[in-house]
């Protein structure tokens, strides 16, 4: 998979990794703090989420022109590294207030902007030597499953550490107690019986009263989502030791075109006025399709997690429960990994023996964990879902780009235009998923009425399929717009393109909030058919313009 590729690549693919990992690390547990330590309701923590947001997603732009015009790229993501680790070591610090948390915020933005762009803006580099220019569509795709690792282990490390902080104070996690504790320190619990039972079960015979109760638990958990933050720092430190340690793999790709015009490079690339002209206005077509994508597959975090709240099964029998518990789907992927090494074509006798190994020792770790699961009534939480994107887009990665290698091959490989239009007609069948879910589901304004859940809960599968489906058009789409973008950016603006291509994500972020209104209003299937008609018509879209966007990968 990895095979032909520069060494360089291996470098950008583990600092990001670690970037990636502390970064979602924790925004797994941000939303959870705020509430926790402050008492905010969804509404107060969700506007501090969304203005953080498309902080980390505008701030690329500024980060893309320090780079290109001043830094280079290599000094200008080392700055990010040092920037992130500072603002993540602030939010770490306990006992301080919500402006001191805006600026730690702040510093993670503006660190992620000085990072993110250019570090794929320096892959990009990498892939402008003939010899490897070939490659540069499955680079993106390996790169951007680093990305995904990280983020598939990020909140086992976030919950996890909370968890281990909180038993260190004799507290177990109970997401009922910090509302509860802070309406009753406001004096706005008007009942008291929930909390009393919870702090008894909490504290047993140590319990004295609620007041000191609240406080100590609101103490603790914040404290320990405090460390959750610190492990966010501990992978920034990684990061940074990859990058500096291994900057020999890249050296020759940290050049931006400023520098290769000061030096007199005979590498040097001048593009004509029209030339430039004609990739700018590629580049924003790409942008304005891509925001469309970003807008529906955000709905992940947003209207899907809502779905999966009020309109799906809350537990699972053992057989289902086996892929919602990391326990026992983790050593099931490493066991799958096994078999590759012991089956896969080509491998020599000493990998097929480790891989034996680590497939039996992974499936006997999964049996004893399974045996563990009860055959009915597993519970599942809502944000459970979220692990399914990153891991299948890690194992899905190596099935794209066989079938992509494949049809280069045989002369048939789509351009990267085609495939981003191909990825929006899968995104639309994914959401088309979502549309026969629905069909005769109470809507959201109905169940706001009644209260509660629906009284009709589907299967975890349609969620499952739907997440499957939108990972199979990410990659499609999202790496491979990736590359497009470092195969055409003007060479005086590669820095500065990587980071419009992130503010275009910051634009779908927004809007996938904007058409929330409808989710109210509508029925179910309405809204997801909404959704499944804008994927399409940007599809559409994208196919109409095909010769101009790829006559610019050639100008």
């Amino acid at each position: 998979m990895f095979k032909g590729h520069p060494k360089g690549l291996f470098v950008a693919f583990f600092a990001n990794m670690g970037e990636r990992f502390g970064y979602y690390t924790m925004l797994a547990i941000f939303l959870l703090y705020l509430q926790s330590k402050f008492g905010w309701t969804t509404s107060e923590a969700g506007r501090v989420y969304g203005f953080f947001l498309f902080g980390v997603y505008f701030l690329p732009l500024l980060g893309g022109f320090i780079s290109d015009n001043i830094l280079g790229y290599g000094k200008t993501i080392l700055l990010g590294i040092i920037v992130m680790f500072a603002g993540y070591v602030l939010l770490a610090l306990p006992g301080t207030g919500e402006y001191f948390i805006y600026f730690a915020l702040g510093v993670i933005a503006l660190g992620t902007g000085f990072f993110k762009g250019n570090l794929q803006a320096l892959v990009g580099n990498l892939y402008d030597e003939a010899k490897f220019s070939h490659l540069r569509d499955s680079a993106f795709n390996l790169f951007y499953m680093g990305i995904n690792i990280g983020a598939f282990f990020a909140p086992s490390a976030a919950g996890g550490m909370r968890n281990w902080i909180l038993a260190r104070s004799g507290f177990t996690y109970d997401s009922a107690i910090p509302s509860l504790a802070h309406k009753y320190l406001n004096h706005t619990l008007e009942n008291t019986t929930q909390l009393e039972q919870l702090a008894h079960a909490q504290q047993g015979a140590l319990f004295t009263n609620l007041t000191d109760f609240c406080n100590q638990y609101i103490a603790s958990i914040s404290q320990a989502y405090n460390a959750g933050f610190a492990v966010a720092a501990v992978s920034m430190i990684a990061s940074l030791i990859i990058f500096i340690g291994f900057r020999k793999y890249y050296k020759t790709a940290d050049v931006t075109h400023k520098q290769q015009k000061a030096a007199k490079s005979p590498n040097l690339v001048e593009l004509t006025a029209s030339q430039t002209k004609d990739r700018l206005v590629a580049l924003g077509l790409v942008f304005f399709v891509v925001g469309f994508f970003w807008m529906a597959f955000h709905q992940n975090g947003f209207t899907l997690t809502i779905f999966a709240r009020d309109y799906t099964v809350s537990s699972v029998s053992q057989g289902s429960a086996i892929i919602f518990n990391l326990a026992t789907f983790l050593p099931l992927l490493i066991a799958i990994l096994g078999f590759v090494l012991l089956f896969g074509k080509g491998n020599a006798g000493k990998t097929r023996i480790i891989g034996a190994v680590i497939a039996l020792g992974s499936i006997l770790v999964a049996w004893f964990t399974i045996h563990h699961l009860q055959p009915e009534g597993n519970k599942i939480s809502p944000e459970i879902f979220q692990q399914f994107n990153p891991i299948f887009i890690v194992f899905l990665t190596p099935i794209v780009i066989g079938f992509f290698s494949y049809l280069n091959k045989k002369g048939k490989e789509p351009s990267s235009p085609k495939k981003i239009g191909i990825g929006m007609l899968i995104t639309a069948v994914g959401f088309l998923i979502m549309v026969l879910a629905s069909q005769g589901l109470m809507s959201p304004a109905e169940l706001a009425v009644k209260g509660g859940v629906s009284d009709t809960l589907l299967s975890p599968y349609w969620l499952i399929g739907t997440y499957f489906t939108l990972t199979i058009a990410e990659l499609f789409l999202s790496p491979i717009g990736i590359s497009f973008v470092s195969k055409v950016a003007p060479p005086q603006f590669k820095g500065l393109a990587q980071g419009g291509w992130f503010f275009a994500t910051a634009i779908g972020n927004l809007m996938a909030g904007f058409i929330g209104p409808f989710w109210d209003k509508w029925q179910l299937w309405q809204f997801f058919m909404l959704l499944v008609c804008l994927t399409i018509l940007s599809a559409i879209f994208i196919f109409s313009i095909l010769k101009r966007l790829e006559r610019a990968t050639t100008s």
